[in-house]
């Protein structure tokens, strides 16, 4: 629809006429989204994906999502008698359904859990590379894929973890089963939502890929190729279809039969139009590696930092390791009361702690990676020699050895250019009022994955491969088969004394390490809230020769004096993360946050206000 006026489907014109409205439709979709952004939202029964509430205060239990409906379903969960990690993975099945283009069963994620009992542990259902992946799958006439290329493919799928992870997490720290958690998010696949303008912008983003798929244009487009309508409401029968038989069977209805069937289908061979304007590569993954796919428990990362614990994920992600390096760099200096001078340190300390990030991380399956070497406060020490209180430092910076603090030499690190790729991804934060708290990050990588959604089946596939270093054949992140890629997510819980203090966490691809240790920084040395820390404007160092920022942060007071007293080069960038978190205010009380403006605003709700 293009201002109300139907265009014809594309069976209904001649294909010499088709070809001519292919060509005119970047200018027909800037028009549709003009017009859609400008029509107020129809009334309906049904739910506003978007209905923003950056903050909750009360007691009892808390939730903090990108999505209302996400949220609300979660407070439900929580009031119904389950407990954070129930509530968790019921947001996480909802989001499969209103932020399609970010999460999904179709992905991966990894999840950090402080039970009741005190102890913190970790889940890791982070995508696998297919058995029949090689280091140079990616390559074509001896050179590596571009990016777009790589991404929309089935070379880029994963065997996607995310079903093995929300059932490992029920399994041994639930309340719920499996069936009870996704029973909301069938009923909202088949009930529908309202589509606001995220969701729209999101799917424009994409319509050109998605046309070439008949079944990504099914579920996503209308007939004439344009975003379905903001305001309209948006039906998902495949995945409460999908949803219904996980009920049923457990993981196996996802990772055996007609759904593995139908996902290695899509990616071996891509369901493509005849007149499809894009080249779709096909991948290798097979039934078996689906069946083979295992989430993991893996212990967590920990620093101490100002008389707190800081939990994290460990490899495969860099996120743990990454903002506890740069937090073990940062506890050398007093950053109290001057915030600009707090930000100039804690961007040089990103800086370097990126430099190691690239040499030392990868699968700790396929490589030594010296973990406790990254996080020792020996390393730190010597690493911290690059940092000028003074004046900004200069990128690229070699990597350091974190070797000889390690317990054993692991074989040689190789640096790899830094990915700046922003990626999508979503966060969600719970707690209740048993104690237990979940910070839990989950994705299908870019905005819309590959592109691929699975025919019949209604969720998108991920491009999870593109995270390996896969224009190197040596790199301790190359693509190997059965092997998980490098990861940015860093779900955080910071404990005081064995108490949780806050849980947080953001998407963002690699910016997500940069806005979690900005949050820590924020609420822990400057002493704002939590609420307050988040609408912040952000900027991001990660090794490279200009810090990319908000127009906002530019523009800041901060951001002019960090330019002018420090010499940091601060290019302009769209929205850094979309964070949610919570914060322990003492007495059981807990204030819940999420962004008031970034991804159209955040939700965030408590048991008992």
């Amino acid at each position: 629809m293009i201002f109300g006026v139907p265009v014809p489907r594309r069976s209904a014109l001649p294909q010499s006429c088709w070809g001519a409205l292919r060509v005119a439709r970047p200018l027909l979709l800037v028009v549709a989204a003009a017009a859609a952004l400008a029509a107020p939202v129809a009334a309906s029964a049904q739910p506003s994906s978007h209905v923003s509430q950056p903050v909750a205060t009360g007691s009892g239990g808390a939730v903090a999502t990108v999505d209302g409906v996400a949220s609300s379903r979660a407070i439900a969960a929580l009031r119904d008698g389950g407990n954070a990690v129930d509530a968790a993975v019921t947001a996480a099945a909802v989001l499969g359904v209103t932020e399609p283009f970010s999460s999904g069963i179709g992905g991966g994620g990894f999840m950090v859990i402080r039970t009741a009992d005190g102890a913190v542990r970790t889940i890791d259902s982070r995508e696998t590379a297919p058995a029949g992946m090689h280091a140079q799958s990616f390559w074509e006439n001896g050179a590596p894929l571009a990016f777009s290329a790589a991404r929309y493919s089935g070379l880029s799928a994963g065997v996607p973890g995310t079903v093995a992870g929300w059932d490992e997490a029920l399994e041994r720290y639930g309340t719920f089963s499996l069936r009870r958690a996704l029973r909301p998010a069938i009923e909202v696949a088949r009930e529908g939502f309202v589509i606001d303008r995220t969701f729209f912008e999101q799917t424009q983003a994409n319509a050109p890929w998605f046309d070439d798929l008949p079944a990504s244009e099914a579920l996503f487009l209308d007939p004439d190729g344009t975003p379905r309508d903001v305001g309209s409401v948006f039906r998902n029968p495949d995945l409460a279809k999908t949803y219904a038989r996980i009920a049923k069977l457990g993981p196996k209805g996802f990772y055996r039969g007609a759904v593995a069937a139908a996902i290695a289908d899509a990616v071996r061979a891509p369901a493509v139009a005849a007149d499809a304007d894009h080249v779709w590569r096909p991948g290798v993954m097979k039934v078996r590696d689906l069946k083979r796919y295992r989430a993991l428990q893996r212990p967590p990362t920990r620093v101490s930092y100002r008389g707190l614990d800081v939990w994290g994920i460990g490899p495969p992600s860099s996120g743990g390791s990454t903002v506890g390096e740069s937090l073990n760099l940062l506890s050398g200096f007093d950053l109290s009361g001057d915030r600009t001078r707090a930000l100039h340190l804690s961007f040089d300390a990103s800086r370097v702690a990126f430099a190691d990030r690239g040499a030392w991380l990868a699968d700790p399956a396929f490589f030594d990676v010296p973990l406790r070497g990254l996080l020792s406060s020996g390393f730190a020490d010597e690493r911290r020699a690059l940092i000028d209180p003074s004046r900004a430092g200069s990128s690229p910076l070699a990597p350091g050895d974190p070797r000889p603090y390690d317990d054993e030499a692991g074989t040689s690190g190789e640096a790899a250019a830094t990915l700046t790729r922003a990626g999508s991804t979503t966060h969600i934060t719970t707690a209740d009022a048993g104690g237990t708290v979940v910070s839990y990050t989950f994705t299908i990588e870019s905005t819309g994955g590959n592109g691929m959604v699975v025919p019949g089946w209604g969720f998108l596939l991920n491009n999870e491969l593109t995270d390996f270093d896969y224009g190197s054949t040596t790199h301790p992140n190359r693509v190997e088969a059965g092997k998980r890629p490098r990861s940015s997510m860093s779900p955080t819980i910071v404990t005081s004394a064995g108490s949780p203090r806050l849980a947080l966490g953001s998407p963002g691809g690699s910016t997500i390490i940069t806005t979690v240790l900005q949050l820590l920084v924020d609420t822990v040395d400057l002493d704002r809230s939590l609420p307050a820390a988040i609408a912040a404007p952000r900027a991001t160092q990660r090794n490279t020769a200009t810090t990319l920022a908000e127009p906002a942060f530019i523009s800041s007071a901060e951001g002019q004096q960090l330019a002018a007293r420090y010499g940091h080069a601060l290019a302009p960038t769209g929205e850094i993360g979309a964070a949610t978190g919570i914060a322990f205010l003492g007495d059981g009380t807990l204030q819940a946050a999420a962004e008031p403006a970034r991804r159209g605003g955040g939700n965030a709700q408590v048991t008992t206000p």
